[in-house]
């Protein structure tokens, strides 16, 4: 149990110590990190309740609205409904890469409790597995979500309402293609793999720009 509940929060916790230790200008307080990463963990219980309400009843026939509704949508529009709500208008919002250092905190909460749950429920092989995609991939929506919600709040106000929208609508189609690509393919994780890395590359671009931005 020790071992599965470590090996499930560990990548999370690495991936959010990264994010956090990059803040250049002034380091977030650690308890609101904390607030977030806890109410990015307390989602998973309610949010699997639904996928799993969806899936018995059969509510989609196609995978794609699978991917896209029962694991997109509603995975990405709670974690940004948290940070816009909770976060957003909060004083220690006071620099644009502090909107990725939220959104990577509330992501990978809720990563590493579905992490832990997924490595009980299947066992411990699968935990690089696990870190390398779903874990990852989380931290990586998160980056997008936050860059676009910081961007939103440090521009004119002519503008605040369309990367706002970008910022919730951006990560839901990409968890949408990345889980449509896992679910539609056999061969899934070969296919898998360039998404990922174009991930990466755009996560970590815009984290730079950020970081450019005081």
């Amino acid at each position: 149990m020790v071992a599965i509940i470590s090996a499930g929060i560990a990548p999370g916790l690495a991936l959010l110590s990264y994010f956090y230790l990059k803040d250049q200008y002034e380091t977030e307080p650690f308890y609101m990190v904390f607030r977030s990463f806890i109410l990015g963990a307390l989602l998973v219980f309610p949010i699997m309740f639904i996928q799993y309400v969806l899936e018995v009843e059969a509510v989609f026939t196609s995978s794609i609205l699978t991917a896209f509704i029962a694991y997109g949508f509603l995975e990405e529009f709670f974690k940004w409904f948290i940070l816009f709500f909770t976060i957003y208008q909060h004083v220690h919002f006071d620099e644009h890469y502090d909107g990725i250092v939220y959104g990577v905190s509330v992501s990978l909460g809720f990563a590493s409790v579905e992490n832990i749950l997924y490595l009980l429920a299947n066992g411990l092989e699968f935990a690089i597995g696990r870190a390398i995609l779903p874990v990852s991939s989380h931290a990586l929506f998160g980056v997008i979500m936050g860059y676009y919600l910081g961007k939103g709040k440090f521009t004119l106000k002519s503008n605040q309402l369309k990367w706002i929208m970008i910022s919730v609508f951006l990560p839901i189609f990409l968890h949408g293609l990345y889980d449509t690509l896992l679910i539609n393919f056999k061969s899934g994780r070969y296919i898998i793999l360039p998404f990922m890395i174009f991930l990466w590359w755009f996560a970590l671009r815009k984290a730079k720009i950020a970081r450019m931005k005081k």
